[in-house]
């Protein structure tokens, strides 16, 4: 007889759902990820932080200065006011540990938006501590560290953890990395390392092939219906038994974020098979995703060949240097200056504007041209000597959002790559990682303003003629600085600098044609 007939017909029946008292118990299939017990947040108290005032923000947040650009300033504030309205309480039970800033999307928190948005929102950080948003994720990091991309105002994941959707894109180390360059907060990494070392091995564990590279899906790179799934597969839920570009990059960055990430904390020898599988991915990438004749990287898809659809996704390629030489770089962002790919009014669409699928008013990721992924495009060009073409890029993109806001008075989930509108259907006051171009891009790229306080250094990459600088730049713990340059009659004229600073640390300024003066900035010293 088989062995299932011998178990009573009641418990038979309760383990397919019926409630009696033979209820069998659930069957717990996690396996315990070492790393994932060291996660504190999962055991944390409920923290629900006081959310103070916009003009009690004013007195604290950085203030840009900019004469004659008014407008701008302007633009500058009403982004941080939105932001600030978005602060939000968690909801009593939900297991979110802290007060959040909400992605402005649907009352859920989403990994990649909040990876982003952190990017802009650490300015604010004395007057809130917007970092801790990425705590509620933390917070939800399952036994076997999976960790879910979307989650409900309630505390409950969106998706099941082996859904081809539920997770995504691996983010959440950039956006604490670039926290700890500009304060320094060592004791953030400590608490974060094993969480997100945790997760990263659950992607390595769920999320790859035999091979060892990446898979994901629409929804898991966040870029929901940028056509890449061969037409067999639903192009957003599905993974298409692909190879994903942008995951297999990311993963590399990430690996090498973590890596650094352990040397400050003496942990890499924990993980450093992580290199391991860097290396084999760089490898990878660069041998079979790159197509000679285009000089572009794409998707590959089950059989090898390659995807067609030249999307910003391939950019995450300046984040991971290695899987291409400097002239295939070269190549790749070339296309960044064809009028007939990625050289739109709007500046950089998600999808290259000789698609056949690609929209003049975006639709989406069919086009649109999305704050995040450009900052991501900016930031890596100008982290890979392409300074000018960053500034240019960010110049145009910021110009963009700008003008949308001198017609709306507000920002956008996305832009059309074409006309001075928002993307189709795009949700407003979208701050979110709306609040990239206003904040982050003029501070970082506008202005040039981009700190690493380990290094005990700021980089003043300067294009602006103009009379400009920022007071109350954050910088560490305890830095506060006011930084000034007097209005120049050229790029190459050696700018007169006026600086104010209750800490020392060394001030590198590139003008001109890559010219550079460098000054040891002290308290006691303003003028250089």
């Amino acid at each position: 007889m088989a062995a299932a007939l011998l178990v009573p017909a009641a418990m038979r029946a309760q383990s397919c759902g019926n409630d009696t008292k033979y209820k069998l118990p659930y069957k717990n299939t996690y396996v315990k990820e070492p790393l994932t017990a060291e996660n504190i947040f999962r055991v944390m108290k409920p923290d629900s932080l006081p959310i103070g005032t916009f003009a009690e923000a004013k007195e604290i947040l950085p203030v840009p200065v900019w004469p004659g650009h008014e407008k701008e300033i302007e633009m500058y504030w009403k982004a941080w006011e939105i932001a600030v309205k978005n602060l939000t309480h968690p909801q009593d039970g939900s297991g979110f540990v802290v007060t959040y800033i909400d992605t402005a999307y649907n009352g859920n928190i989403f990994m990649w938006d909040t990876s982003f948005i952190l990017m802009f929102a650490k300015y604010g950080a004395r007057f809130f501590p917007f970092q801790r948003t990425l705590d509620n994720f933390y917070a939800k990091q399952h036994p076997d560290g999976f960790i879910c991309r979307e989650i409900k105002g309630d505390g409950a994941d969106c998706f099941e953890r082996y859904d081809p959707v539920s997770t995504g894109p691996n983010l959440m180390p950039w956006a604490e990395m670039e926290y700890y360059k500009q304060f320094g907060d060592l004791d953030r990494l400590h608490t974060v390392f094993p969480v997100l070392s945790g997760y990263y091995k659950w992607l390595r564990n769920n999320h790859t092939w035999q091979n060892g590279t990446y898979w994901s899906s629409g929804w898991g790179t966040g870029m929901d219906n940028m056509p890449r799934v061969p037409e067999e597969y639903n192009q957003i839920y599905s993974h298409g038994h692909m190879t994903w570009l942008d995951t297999n990059l990311q993963q590399i960055m990430t690996a090498y974020q973590l890596l650094e990430m352990g040397f400050f904390t003496e942990r890499w020898q924990e993980i450093e098979d992580f290199e391991d599988e860097a290396k084999m991915l760089q490898k990878y990438v660069g041998e079979n995703m790159w197509d000679e004749k285009t000089g572009f990287l794409y998707d590959q898809y089950r059989d090898g060949s390659l995807c067609p659809t030249k999307g910003i996704g391939a950019f995450w390629a300046l984040y991971t240097p290695d899987v291409l030489d400097k002239e295939k770089m070269d190549r790749l962002v070339a296309h960044l200056n064809d009028t007939t790919e990625f050289r739109r009014p709007g500046m950089i669409p998600s999808l290259s504007a000789d698609n056949p699928k690609y929209k003049e008013n975006g639709r989406y990721w069919q086009g649109g041209v999305w704050p995040g992924a450009n900052y991501m495009v900016i930031k890596g060009l100008a982290e890979n000597g392409y300074r000018d073409l960053a500034y240019d890029v960010a110049t145009q993109h910021y110009k963009h959002a700008f003008d949308v806001y001198k017609d709306t008075g507000t920002f956008f989930e996305y832009y059309s790559p074409e006309a001075t509108e928002p993307g189709f259907m795009a949700r407003k006051d979208f701050v979110g990682w709306g609040g990239l171009p206003p904040i982050a891009e003029l501070i970082e790229f506008i202005f040039g303003i981009r700190g690493n306080y380990p290094e005990e250094e700021i980089v003043w990459d300067m294009h602006l003629t103009d009379e400009h600088g920022i007071d109350r730049y954050p910088f560490g713990p305890d830095g506060n600085i006011s930084l000034r340059v007097d209005k120049r009659r050229s790029e190459a004229e050696e700018p007169k600098l006026t600086v104010n600073s209750n800490v020392p640390f060394k001030l590198k300024v590139i003008y001109g044609d890559n010219k550079e003066k460098t000054v040891n900035v002290t308290p006691e010293q303003n003028r250089y």
